[in-house]
């Protein structure tokens, strides 16, 4: 990956949760050195779930994700380390060494915020992640035929025999915006929506009470960089026009600056897994967008392995947008 000389310091925050920010902050932290990542505290599923139901403190999965990402390369046992899963012993098996760590870190400091920030030192994390609310909350969501589904893993799972879409998503209780959070968005020069599982990654972040408000007055550049492929239970049949229209039903028109759109068609050989999840790559729908967001199409797509987001390219498309 080609490396700009000197890094820029211009303060970008991304907001999402997942792969998807994951990948964002592999590339960006060899182009900016002021970094901040906001991450979705619904989580309940997995190792990340089984912490918040018997500790009481918040996700720490995707949180562990980004730390890992923002670690400098030469760290990889140290990054293999936290992300090492548990395989075997009585209540240990399927948690994640991270996740245990940043549990007993909250407990020594008796602070979430100050458990991640301390974790990150560790890693010699090079950036800051900060959860989106500070108190623990539920993603619920209503689908078109009524159904009502509670927690986000539940709805990560949701595979009806019947295909409906998702109504709306809500919060329960009600969150306020991590004080921090706020802060970094006012001061930012930009602000990166996704990539990431649309209404389990990204919307729950933009659904806290005042995110919509701090969004639109915020004078950053925001970038929404659009999914490459759709999900059965959450976007099927979405174009990329259809992503940025359901992300304005939250966060309101006009506030997006640039929507990101990949330009190129995975092979068939690694479409394949995809289909076999009524998946399907993201159609380019340029009439459907009006003025804002200015639509840019671009090559995004990783040369192999699962389709992602490539981290060199993002990064590319960021620094050459602001």
């Amino acid at each position: 990956m080609g490396k700009l000389a000197e890094k820029s310091n211009k303060k970008i925050v991304v907001i999402g949760g997942g792969t998807g920010v994951y990948t964002v902050m592999l590339g960006l932290k060899h182009y900016f050195s002021n970094l901040t990542a906001v991450v979705t505290m619904s989580d309940d599923g997995g190792s990340t779930g089984v912490l918040r139901e018997e500790f009481g403190i918040l996700p720490p999965g995707d949180i562990r994700r980004i730390l890992v990402a923002l670690s400098p390369a030469d760290q990889g046992l140290l990054s293999e380390l936290f992300n090492y899963r548990f395989r075997e012993g009585s209540g240990l098996t399927g948690h994640a060494f991270g996740n245990l760590m940043i549990a007993a870190l909250e407990r020594i400091t008796g602070s979430f915020e100050k458990a991640v920030e301390e974790a990150g030192k560790i890693l010699s994390a090079q950036g800051k992640v900060l959860p989106v609310t500070l108190k623990p909350t539920n993603l619920l969501a209503q689908m078109a035929d009524g159904k009502i589904i509670k927690g986000e893993s539940n709805l990560d799972t949701f595979r009806p025999e019947t295909w409906t879409a998702v109504n709306k998503v809500w919060l329960e209780p009600p969150s306020e915006i991590n004080p921090k959070v706020k802060k970094a968005i006012l001061e930012a020069d930009c602000v990166i929506l996704g990539p990431g599982d649309f209404y389990t990654s990204l919307i729950p972040n933009l659904i806290v009470n005042d995110m919509k408000e701090t969004l639109k007055k915020t004078s950053a550049t925001i970038i929404y960089f659009v999914n490459l492929v759709t999900k059965y239970n959450e976007t099927a049949g979405f174009k990329a026009s259809d992503f940025v229209q359901n992300i304005e039903k939250y966060i309101g028109k006009n506030v997006i600056d640039y929507a990101v759109i990949n330009k190129s068609r995975p092979s068939l050989t690694r479409l394949k897994p995809y289909i076999g999840q009524k998946c399907e790559a993201v159609e380019i729908d340029l009439e459907k967008f009006d003025s804002k967001p200015m639509p840019i199409v671009a090559d995004l797509l990783k040369p192999e392995g699962l389709i992602r987001h490539d981290p060199g390219k993002v990064a590319k498309i960021v620094e050459m947008l602001i």
